[in-house]
């Protein structure tokens, strides 16, 4: 009888979007210690964004984006996995681009700066 390679709980059995979604969940818990408005906001995770037939440039592709709050929903942001990951090598790097992301899609939202969102933001 054959079972998995590894139990649940060890990286190896999480999926690429699993981890990635990791990776932000990470960056906004980070956030929250200094920003505790962010539980009101709900983070999500999409492949890819919709481009609606404007045919970005490679360059041009989002890599996150905003959504208002309305109607009684909350603000969303909105992280890109897979244009992420192809711009990035490895778990650090791809790391500290979604931080940074975040960082300008919340002070995107908020009115803010990144550097004043998060001070460390472009250091990286």
């Amino acid at each position: 009888m054959r079972g998995p390679i590894a139990p649940p709980q060890v990286p190896l059995a999480a999926s690429r979007a699993e981890a990635f979604a990791d990776l932000v969940q990470d960056s906004v818990e980070r956030l929250e210690r200094r920003w505790p408005q962010l539980a009101d906001i709900d983070f999500l995770v999409l492949e890819v964004p919709h481009l609606d037939g404007r045919g970005f440039s490679d360059d041009a592709v989002p890599l996150g984006g905003t959504i208002a709050a309305r109607e009684g929903r909350p603000a969303r942001v909105v992280i890109y996995r897979r244009p992420v990951e192809i711009r990035t090598k490895g778990r650090d790097e791809r790391a500290a681009l979604v931080h940074e992301v975040v960082v300008e899609q919340v002070a995107e939202l908020l009115g803010l700066t990144p550097e004043t969102v998060d001070p460390r933001y472009g250091e990286d």
